[in-house]
């Protein structure tokens, strides 16, 4: 495979040598400037956003530079559809993924295509995300879920609205910590997040700002950013360290931590070293919980906001798992409807919410666009979601139904990316739909959700998105329908 670009430019370097002869032909916003480009009236702090935003404005291909840095991004269907393709395209690290190397390393995220540890962990860890893994998965993932029910009933109790993304994020993380690890952060018992959390926010955080910064001046400018973020790579590492010495000493159960330290590579016998495992662990920790803490909170949010599709979506609930205490592995698939909800929750806001591609070998994307050896592109998910040819005129619109089987069938492949793409796509994809999926029935089986009159949405950006300052009044189950509602359909933005 072509080995990744560093994404910023060397000293000298022309925009036309990023690999794209013909770049003058692709649009870019009005008004650049020298050496500035188009950062002015951009918004470091919501750069998709401010992107998508232009992306309606310029098509389904454009690019913005700024600072050095030329980014060419993608959102049309047709040509995702083409950087889809793994014979012509491959993955790419660049941009904030990068900038994660420091502490992620040869991770599954962030290892360069040509380094074989890729590979290694892959093939070590898929088996542990087989349906036989999975189902030994579910009752921790329950367990967990009862532990984040214990906490919204003593805060409905209290007469408290609930932090929905501070919550998600504990549930998830222990999750992941508890089915993958072995290891409980006790996240449910502190009143504040745990420091794993915020040393990661921070991480996640930093590397984003890293792309808004000329790279000359960034020693400079963050210096003081800089500082924290060695402190919270060195507390993520210490963290990491400490559960695979307890594992060590003791016996697992079978879970990922034990194939990381116990499976030779069925072909090769080749192990993973120890500084991988730190990084594949942590790799897990960090992208295993921040992506699906979004995805859920932001299905929460839709579901407060539309009690029809709540409605309906809880008569499935109560239809398919009836008077069950505690759901089986195969009841979760069953939920067919509150799967819509997560996966139109998922197009609107991808919490993942860009991949990049590069060129295997000269090619000609859209049969319009020359692209070098190595030439690279940003394809943004929540562009490509909203794309009106694929989703219709009301693709803005939040809609279940357009995840009706008949629906899907009738789309194209490579429409509907949440997780990325190819051989590079999200391992722990099933993972995360089961234990989202498992999460939304339980909790719509539970309570009624009421949101906050005057809340509007706003999406934080970490790299990945989650819905900020969300918060959510519970009320105990009223009795369920006798009817299900008819289709549901309401704005994405309300």
């Amino acid at each position: 495979m072509a080995e990744a670009k560093a994404a910023t430019l060397p000293k000298g370097f022309r925009s036309a040598e990023l690999g794209w002869p013909e770049l003058h032909r692709i649009p870019h916003p009005p008004h650049r400037l020298p050496l500035i480009g188009d950062a002015i009236g951009a918004n470091v702090r919501t750069p998709i956003q401010d992107s998508l935003r232009l992306g309606r404005q310029l098509g389904p291909i454009f690019r913005r530079r700024g600072f050095g840095k030329e980014i060419v991004f993608v959102g049309g269907a047709e040509l995702a559809a083409e950087l889809a393709d793994e014979s012509r395209f491959a993955k790419h690290v660049g941009l904030g993924v990068a900038n994660l190397r420091p502490v992620a390393g040869d991770g599954l995220f962030t290892a360069y295509n040509h380094e074989p540890n890729w590979q290694l962990a892959h093939d070590v860890l898929a088996p542990g995300f087989s349906r036989e893994a999975m189902e030994g998965y579910h009752p921790m993932m329950l367990a967990v879920t009862e532990r984040l029910i214990d906490r919204w009933d003593r805060e409905r109790a209290a007469g408290r609205a609930v932090d929905v993304p501070g919550d998600m994020t504990k549930l998830t993380l222990e999750t992941i910590a508890r089915t993958g690890f072995g290891h409980d952060f006790g996240s449910f018992e502190r009143s504040r997040p745990h420091p794993f959390v915020t040393a990661m926010v921070g991480t996640l955080t930093y590397a984003q700002r890293l792309n808004a910064v000329p790279a000359p001046l960034a020693p400079l400018l963050l210096r003081g950013p800089a500082r924290r973020n060695e402190a919270d790579m060195a507390y993520l590492n210490r963290t990491v360290d400490a559960v695979v010495a307890e594992r060590r000493s003791s016996s697992g159960d079978g879970d990922l931590l034990d194939r990381m330290l116990d499976t030779a590579h069925p072909r090769t016998g080749e192990r993973l070293s120890p500084e991988n495992i730190r990084r594949q662990v942590i790799t897990f920790l960090v992208a295993g919980h921040e992506t699906t803490s979004g995805a859920l909170s932001f299905a929460l949010h839709y579901l407060a906001r539309h009690p029809e599709v709540a409605a309906r979506a809880r008569a499935e609930v109560d239809r398919v798992w009836g008077d069950t205490a505690r759901p089986g592995y195969d009841q979760i698939a069953r939920l067919r409807y509150v799967r819509r909800v997560l996966d139109e929750s998922l197009r609107l806001w991808p919490t993942a919410p860009a991949f990049a591609r590069e060129a295997r070998a000269d090619t000609v994307l859209g049969g319009v666009h020359p692209m070098r050896r190595g030439a690279w592109t940003l394809v943004l998910t929540a562009m490509l979601h909203r794309d009106r040819e694929v989703w219709g005129a009301d693709a803005e619109e939040f809609d279940p139904e357009r995840f009706d089987a008949k629906a899907v069938r009738s789309r194209a492949a490579h429409t509907f990316k949440p997780f990325g793409t190819g051989a590079r796509a999200c391992i722990g994809r099933q993972f995360a739909l089961h234990e989202a999926t498992l999460v939304l029935g339980l909790l719509l089986r539970r309570y009624e959700l009421r949101p906050d009159p005057g809340y509007r949405l706003r999406v934080a950006e970490r790299l990945t998105l989650i819905p900020e300052g969300l918060r959510l009044r519970l009320e105990a189950r009223t009795p369920a329908p006798d009817s299900v509602p008819g289709r549901p359909v309401a704005r994405a933005g309300d």
